[in-house]
This record gives structure tokens, sequence and C-alpha cells, in this order.
């Protein structure tokens, strides 16, 4: 399979970045092609404004879907954005590789969701869902949370983490027709011992090797 991992952490050497690197290594061993964005070390711009594109359809009123379906005709985008949109087209598995701040995605991730999953090149009238662009490829969110996995129960303190992940789960990926696998949810690595870490980077490499025999899971309407 072509994957394409999205990696959107300050510190490198953090857990999500040991998360990172491992996933690289243990999908290429088992003989993946993997492309990266590691949004962070690329500095990349979160900001979604005419930067986006080098074509212009309305020089007087700034309408990024209109602007978006225009650079899809013309071939407009802007040369970082377009290299994006390739490695993404490219990918039978996305994975999204990030931290939850504020019970979503840290504001790099998103403006790069914001500026690369553009209108007429990855959805469009008629092509969302199950007849996205994307149907057939599938995607998977690899996260790590400040708190334990008791708070994130549908009687936990911060609430069920199902709940939490659906603006993500549902509103982009299966919006744009991927197939949606479990999530690698990491609890609280900030807290655990050296010795879970490790566990647990191990376990993730173990599903990686075998993630092209996974089903994906169920993302309902409501």
């Amino acid at each position: 399979m072509n994957i394409l991992i999205v990696f959107a952490h300050p510190e490198p050497k953090s857990f999500n970045g040991a998360l990172f690197n491992i996933a690289v290594r243990a999908l290429e061993e088992a003989g993946h092609t993997v492309a990266t964005s590691d949004l962070y070390r690329m500095g990349f711009d979160p900001v979604s404004d005419r930067h986006n594109f080098t074509s212009v359809k309305d020089a007087d009123y700034l309408k990024l879907q209109v602007e978006e379906t225009h650079a899809t005709e013309c071939e407009g985008f802007a040369p970082q954005i377009e290299n994006e949109l390739r490695k993404l087209e490219a990918c039978d598995l996305l994975i999204l590789q990030f931290p939850m701040w504020w019970f979503g995605m840290p504001a790099i991730l998103k403006g790069w969701v914001d500026r690369v999953m553009a209108m007429g090149r990855t959805y469009g009238y008629g092509a969302i869902y199950d007849t996205g662009k994307f149907r057939g490829k599938r995607a998977m969110l690899s996260l790590t949370t400040g708190g334990p996995e008791a708070s994130y129960l549908e009687d936990g303190f911060n609430g069920d983490i199902a709940a939490i992940l659906r603006p993500i789960h549902r509103g982009i990926l299966s919006f744009l027709g991927f197939d949606v696998l479990a999530p690698q949810i990491h609890f609280g690595p900030v807290r655990a011992s050296e010795e879970s870490r490790e566990r647990w980077l191990s376990s993730y490499a173990r599903r990686l090797r075998e993630i092209g025999n996974e089903a994906p899971i169920e993302v309902g309407r409501y």
C-alpha cells in the first residue's frame, strides 16, 4: 500500500514523535511505501487564504470554495498545497498522528485539513460520504491524550472519546469517502512509565504490520 502519515507535534522527541517514527519503520518493513508530512518541521502555514492558490477566480471577493473549485479546473493550487494534494491522492491509507488538544486537532493539523482538503479536488457536490472521492481508501487517527482512559468513558470526567473524535471521523474522513479504521489512542503517556510506553510502541508496530487486514469501524450519522 501507499501510506501517508501526517504528523503534528512541535517536539520530535515526544511520544507522538516516537509513534510517528515507529509507524514509518514498521510500515516500510512490512513492504509498504510511506510518504510523510511532518507539519512543524515543514513550517506548514495553517492559515487558509489567497496564498493557497496561484489562480484567481474572483479578485474582489474571496470565497474559498469558489477559488478551490477554480484552482482544480486550471491547476491553480500553490506548490506546497499541490504537493500535499498529490500525496493525499496517492495514498491507500491516511494516518493522522497528533496530540489531542482542547478535544480536537492541533491548529497546524486543522489548518492542513482546511487548506489541502479542497473543494473540487477532494470533494464536491454529490461526491461526499458513500460517493466520496476517497471511497475504497482508508484512514486512521493515532493520537495521545493528557488524561487517563477512565476520563474518556461515557460516564468519565471528559465524556466518551468516540463522541469527541466524531467530528474528525465523520465530519472529515468519512465525509471525503474514507473508510475509517479504529483509532489508535494512547491515554496519558506523560504519566506512564518508560516500560509502558515501550509496550505501547511495540503493540502499535504489531498492529501496523497487519493493518491491511483490518476492517473499518462504523461511523454513524448520529
